[in-house]
């Protein structure tokens, strides 16, 4: 037993059941409510007890309240996940057995303890992660404008690659104004538009329903109403970023050339900068992490890695190692740990990027993509770039830089050496070019 002073708590929306060890209280199992004043009652009672550790269920977010408490009284508290609690065959199923057997398991030592940031760090990836609630809400009202304009026969979208771009919103905005010339509407087309004014107004020639005005109309309004509330979390985000400590100290942040255009969603503050402060290193010198995806790990991670004791086992909490499942020396399987890791999806959405390049982890990938698929090609860089982040948080931006360039080298060698067995076969030599 190495926790012999460990409490259990089954955690519900409007009821915790605690157990403690039964040489604690003469009733080891209670019933306590959720209000805040029940809260302040279930953690004295703990104190009484002479509990110093508690382990509970990450059921929901009922468990926030009720963690944070029990936290600011100085218990340690495990948030463990509930797949390490399942029930066992034969074991009874009801709250007072559950939380007797979370509290048995903590006891004996059974539980890992669930990964959670420091305070500093759960605040800023709550205010990111109420960005990007508000962008999935955006996003689904272009989806209603898009509904709209189909309703109305217009196929502004066939002539238009984004209908919130310069062309899409001034066409639209002038629809709602009233204008319903087709030839007016084309004419305040972009001049970088690829469709001439001809093939816009062709588009542009629909039926003018007014339930259908009424719905493109809302949407656009609650389009803009989400926009303004992305601005002023992007200011609550700036605000709270340059109240951090500055880990960057006096190095000054290199000067690189933007990977991409400016995109829609991006912070409209310089966040590549805030992020490089709070950490200390550059995350965007990576190949494919832009500024979102870095804003993502930094508010989901942070800036201490020491939880976890490799990259390895970093890798396998994002869920992008493969799960090898061995039996009489047999691998069956080695797919990956399905979960919702919401830095394994920006890694992923960085993967599929690079696939793209002419990079040397793009290289990989495509190699990778002609045997096995571009699914698992994807999980694959992400893999790699997991090992990256860890790496420049860990060792710093120079050791990472250093692997980066050597990892480039080989794969120039690998296709010079490959291009000369290719020039072998045909009969002809391969010889470096003289400089001028």
């Amino acid at each position: 037993m190495t926790n012999p002073r460990a409490a259990g708590i089954d955690v519900h929306d409007g009821v915790h059941w605690v157990a403690v060890p039964p040489d604690c209280d003469p009733q080891p199992v209670r019933r306590f409510g959720t209000f805040t004043a029940d809260l302040e009652a279930l953690a004295d009672w703990l104190t009484a007890c002479g509990v110093d550790t508690v382990a509970m269920e990450s059921t929901g977010v009922y468990w926030i309240p009720l963690f944070e408490l029990l936290e600011r009284r100085g218990f340690r508290v495990y948030l463990v996940d509930a797949r390490a609690v399942a029930k066992v065959d034969g074991r009874p199923k009801s709250d007072i057995h559950d939380c007797q057997w979370i509290q048995r398991l903590h006891a004996y030592g059974l539980l890992e303890k669930a990964f959670r940031p420091e305070d500093d760090i759960v605040v800023l990836r709550g205010l990111v992660r109420q960005r990007q609630m508000l962008i999935s809400y955006a996003s689904q009202h272009i989806q209603h404008m898009q509904k709209a304009l189909v309703e109305m026969n217009l196929k502004l979208t066939l002539v238009v690659s984004d209908i919130v771009g310069k062309t899409g919103t001034a066409i639209i905005k002038a629809i709602l104004a009233g204008q319903r010339d087709p030839v007016e509407l084309a004419k305040l087309r972009d001049e970088r538009c690829k469709r001439t004014q001809e093939e816009i107004a062709k588009a542009l020639v629909g039926n003018w329903r007014e339930e259908h005005l009424l719905a493109l109309r809302q949407a656009v309004e609650l389009y803009e109403f989400y926009h303004s509330k992305i601005t002023e979390c992007d200011q609550a985000i700036d605000v709270y970023l340059s109240r951090l400590p500055n880990r960057a100290g006096d190095k000054p942040l290199e000067k690189r050339p933007p990977k991409h255009k400016n995109k829609a969603n991006e912070p409209m503050f310089d966040a590549r900068k805030r992020l490089y402060e709070m950490l200390g290193v550059d995350l965007t010198a990576i190949d494919g992490i832009s500024v979102c995806v870095a804003l993502t790990i930094a508010s989901e991670l942070g800036y201490d890695v020491s939880a976890f004791r490799n990259e390895k086992a970093f890798s396998n909490w994002l869920g992008l190692a493969p799960n090898h499942k061995i039996t009489g020396g047999k691998i069956k399987s080695r797919k990956t740990r399905p979960g919702a890791n919401r830095i394994a999806t920006a890694l992923r959405m960085a993967a599929a990027s690079l696939l793209r390049t002419p990079t040397a982890l793009g290289a990989f990938g495509r190699r990778l993509r002609s045997r096995v698929g571009s699914p698992k090609a994807i999980t694959a860089i992400a893999h790699k770039l997991a090992k990256l982040v860890y790496r420049m948080l860990k060792y710093g931006e120079d050791y990472v830089k250093l692997g980066a360039e050597e990892y480039e080298a080989q794969y120039q060698e690998r296709r010079i050496a490959g291009l000369r067995r290719s020039a072998a076969a045909l009969g002809f030599r391969l010889e470096p070019q003289t400089a001028q």
